[in-house]
């Protein structure tokens, strides 16, 4: 059927036209992330809540808002940032009420991915969350009675008409139609498309038919700003966390990454290995690498720069991805055709089209003399030329030569080089991503892209990128060549379970999302290791804890799937072990201050020997330790706080980290105590600190409060502000 879609230019008049369509009980799925349309999702939203008759389910994930202040100071400090970084950025109404606790009775917010840490205290995202590997949500929300889907799209101007791209989110909307296609096609279905200037238009199978939307939203004062996070401060321990990981990464391989501070180090380590090999091995030695852990990471992995290239196989497409493709890493591309790409990955053949090339075919299952159907193939992917002819058997060239498609005869394989052939592989890509969420230069870099560049980050369904035990089993085997896919959890058990979304209570911090499937898929690729990364301690209202512990009330990697776990103090590989090697391996890593209790735990348990000590070369595992390692290297400007830059002024930056340490210093009753005596203390404040006590608005204190504020604030930054 010949659809097009019904456009509308008010959310309003789309709003009412559905539910015209659908009836009062709405069940609507909104994209992860980026791709919602907020002002649809309010406009949904507010009818419910004033019409009680309507039942409306709100099906999604990562509802992101800005951030919130805690406190007056953290307000004076994010008003400003929050204008500028995030624009005109249009905050959820749900949201607002999960935090309230005031969402009506007739509405219910389904998540099966929380914002992390954001609604730990929502009794109601906690109650209506939905625990499902990302692969299944698609299953279970087709299960539960989704008939509106809804997202922000690109648009572009092709000849004939306009194309559409599901841009940020192809990761579920795509099985979500394949899924409801039948619903669909009885008129119970009704997709909403909301395309966006904002939003970069992409490739691959993302790139959808404009017969897939019934209706499309379009008006300039939607065109909002997307949800743009500013770049995190990478700290010692993220910076550790990623030179560990960079070792284990195969050259000619796949990686996989998650967002985040250790994701973000794991690419500037990679960087630093390729580009400045010498530095890379010499913080290497200077954290003891080889001495605590000898050669067995390396061989995991490597040392040395990448001559082949990686490919990326990932759910989220990560700013860092788009560094790593700058700096020569992320280049190896990757055919949807498992014959070609098997010879590539076997390294049997290169992109290279000639006849040692050619003569490679039929050893990888190519008919020779080739047939009509494997010419199709091979042509698509520029094997041959496009003005190259099957005719009756023969190969026509375009100045008329006849050729025979033998491709075990030296004299046919040289004329179809000369005649027929092309001179290098097309259609590679270099990345599979389902979704993607960052800042506001990587999304201006997307829109920026060459088109032809821009092709080469093919987006598509997360049935794809999570999992290989499907109709494309061969291909994804083939292109996830030494496979290495690296996930970041909270704790660590000292037998290699991870918690990475939950508290012990059952709470839920964030969600499950693809963890489970990249870990799970690790153990089904050949050459292929999942790599769970955790920072060894944390610390909250002032006190240090211990994330390698003995156990935990949830997991959500179970040690039968542990594999490599990466601390700031090193690695451990725990694949294949006995339990009690794993658990001298995860104490090998674990923070000094910690080992000696959790030795005796693990002693307690009979699960290793009462007479196991620790190895002395793995006991000073201290945050002083680390920190000494790195002063020389940050001396020669590398490891700074932002290396890939931040939306943050520099008094902002230094602000933030004043801020968070008065947070700290002031946690609890003898911390509050300190604090009013420091602040009822006159003290001459130096100038160099006046312009971030203005950026406060504490320039010229009016209130007691205020010169309480100024006071304990100057002290803060009196330490991060130099005298010059």
């Amino acid at each position: 059927m010949d659809r097009r879609p019904r456009p509308f230019d008010d959310v309003a008049e789309c709003v009412e036209a559905t539910l015209a369509r659908i009836g009062p009980d709405v069940g609507l799925a909104l994209p992860l992330g980026i791709g919602k349309p907020h002002a649809i999702a309010n406009e949904f939203y507010r009818r419910a809540r004033r019409d009680r008759s309507i039942r409306l389910r709100i099906f999604t994930a990562l509802s992101l808002e800005v951030p919130r202040p805690r406190s007056e100071l953290e307000r004076r400090f994010l008003a400003p940032l929050v204008q500028r970084v995030f624009g005109d950025f249009v905050p959820l109404d749900y949201v607002a009420d999960l935090h309230a606790g005031t969402v009506p009775e007739n509405v219910e917010i389904v998540e099966f991915f929380l914002d992390p840490g954001a609604f730990l205290d929502s009794t109601h995202s906690q109650r209506h969350y939905v625990s499902s590997n990302y692969t299944h949500v698609a299953r279970d929300l087709a299960h539960r009675g989704v008939n509106v889907i809804a997202q922000v799209i690109a648009k572009r101007s092709v000849a004939g008409g306009a194309e559409y791209s599901l841009g940020s989110n192809p990761d579920l909307t795509l099985e979500l139609l394949r899924r409801l296609s039948a619903q669909r096609e009885a008129g119970a279905l009704v997709v909403i498309g909301a395309p966006s200037r904002q939003m970069p238009f992409m490739f691959g199978p993302a790139v959808i038919g404009a017969g897939q939307f019934d209706y499309l939203v379009e008006h300039p004062r939607y065109d909002t700003d997307l949800f743009s996070p500013p770049n995190p401060r990478l700290s010692t321990v993220d910076y550790a966390i990623g030179l560990h990981a960079a070792r284990l990464v195969r050259d000619a391989g796949t990686l996989q990454l998650g967002i985040g501070e250790i994701g973000d180090a794991v690419v500037y380590a990679l960087q630093l290995r390729h580009q400045r090999n010498g530095e890379f091995l010499e913080i290497l030695r200077s954290l003891r690498a080889p001495e605590r852990f000898g050669p067995a990471p390396a061989a995991i992995g490597g040392d040395a720069p990448f001559e082949a290239g990686l490919y990326a196989c990932t759910e989220m497409f990560v700013d860092g991805f788009l560094e790593l493709y700058r700096a020569g890493i992320l280049r190896r591309r990757v055919y949807d055709e498992p014959r070609l790409q098997r010879l590539l990955a076997a390294g049997t053949a290169g992109e290279s089209v000639d006849a040692d090339f050619l003569r490679t075919l039929p050893g990888a299952g190519f008919t020779n003399p080739l047939s009509m159907p494997d010419f199709g193939v091979l042509q698509e992917f520029g094997v041959f030329r496009a003005d190259c002819r099957y005719v009756g058997g023969k190969l026509l060239g375009p100045d008329g030569d006849e050729v025979d498609p033998r491709l075990d005869d030296r004299r046919c394989v040289e004329r179809m080089v000369a005649s027929c052939c092309g001179r290098r592989l097309r259609g590679g890509v270099l990345s599979h991503a389902a979704f993607f969420l960052g800042s506001r230069g990587f999304y201006a870099a997307l829109r920026e892209l060459p088109e032809d560049e821009r092709r080469r980050f093919a987006m598509c369904g997360v049935e794809f990128t999570n999992r290989i035990d499907d109709e494309d089993w061969a291909l994804k085997v083939a292109q996830r060549s030494r496979g290495r896919f690296v996930n970041t959890a909270m704790i660590a058990t000292l037998l290699g379970a991870a918690v990475s979304d939950g508290l012990a209570d059952g709470r839920v911090v964030s969600g499950v999302g693809g963890q489970y499937n990249f870990v799970a898929m690790a153990h089904a690729l050949p050459d292929a290791r999942s790599i769970i990364t955790v920072r060894s301690t944390r610390t909250h209202a002032g006190r240090v804890t211990s994330n390698v512990v003995w156990n935990y009330g949830h997991v959500t990697i179970p040690r039968h799937l542990r594999d490599i776990v990466v601390t700031e103090y090193g690695v451990a590989d725990l694949r294949g072990r006995s339990d009690e090697d794993v658990i001298a391996a995860m104490l090998n890593v674990a923070d000094s201050r910690f080992q000696e209790s959790l030795l005796r735990e693990a002693q307690s348990a009979g699960k290793i020997s009462r007479d196991y000590r620790i190895p002395e070369v793995h006991r000073n595992n201290t945050p002083r330790a680390l920190e000494e390692t790195f002063l020389l290297p940050r001396a020669r400007g590398l490891f700074s706080d932002f290396p890939f830059g931040t939306d943050l002024t520099g008094e902002e930056v230094v602000l933030a980290e004043a801020l968070g340490a008065l947070a700290r210093r002031t946690a609890g009753v003898g911390g509050k105590a300190r604090a009013l005596l420091v602040s009822l203390t006159p003290r001459r404040i130096p100038a160099r600190i006046e312009p971030c006590l203005e950026r406060m608005g504490l320039g010229k204190p009016a209130t007691r409060q205020e010169r309480r504020w100024r006071r304990l604030l100057a002290r803060e930054l009196g330490s991060r502000l130099p005298s010059r």
